[in-house]
């Protein structure tokens, strides 16, 4: 009986195993780019654990490495990046992780309360933008929204709803309505 239910457990744990991998995979997509602070923490090696928030240029200073270009890499091929050039007369078996800090900024313009910059949180909503910025002002428009994404290298503004996601980096502008 309980060889059994070790056998049923096993086979229900792998199947949930994927569905969570899918969820890291989201995350780990996110590419870095100038404004991220990130931590670079190699297990047992203080001196290789840094803070860092990347360059204008995507560059980050690291010991004996110097300076490491970051720019368009997610956390993951970071990580692999530091452990291959750890590897290479440094140090034996080097345990490195990423984690970001702080994501850059997005930007918030035209009809709110407060435009400006405005620290990046996962899950924003152009909603939820709308809120820390102070809200809408009266002369606010109800559907003409606007982002320009940094991500996609385009300076097209593309029309967005409220329940749609903003992104680091982006510029989003609220229209003002005449009538």
């Amino acid at each position: 009986m309980i060889g059994r239910f070790l056998t049923l457990f096993m086979v229900f744990s792998f199947i949930a195993l994927p569905s969570s991998w899918a969820d890291a995979e989201g995350f780990s997509e996110y590419r870095l780019s100038a404004g991220d602070r990130i931590k670079i923490n190699v297990f047992g090696e203080a001196e290789l654990s840094v803070e860092t928030r990347l360059s204008d240029a995507g560059t980050i200073p690291y010991p004996f490495l110097g300076e490491v270009r970051a720019l368009g890499m997610t956390t993951g091929e970071l990580t692999a990046y530091l452990t291959d050039r750890l590897l290479d007369g440094y140090l034996l078996d080097p345990s490195v992780s990423v984690n970001i800090l702080e994501y850059r900024e997005f930007f918030i313009d035209g009809a709110v309360k407060s435009p400006g910059g405005y620290p990046y949180q996962p899950g924003l909503t152009l909603q939820r933008a709308v809120s820390l910025s102070g809200g809408f002002t009266p002369r606010a428009s109800s559907s003409k929204f606007y982002v320009v994404r940094e991500s996609e290298g385009g300076s097209k503004p593309i029309k967005i709803d409220l329940n749609d996601s903003i992104k680091p980096g982006d510029f989003v502008t609220i229209e003002e309505s005449f009538f």
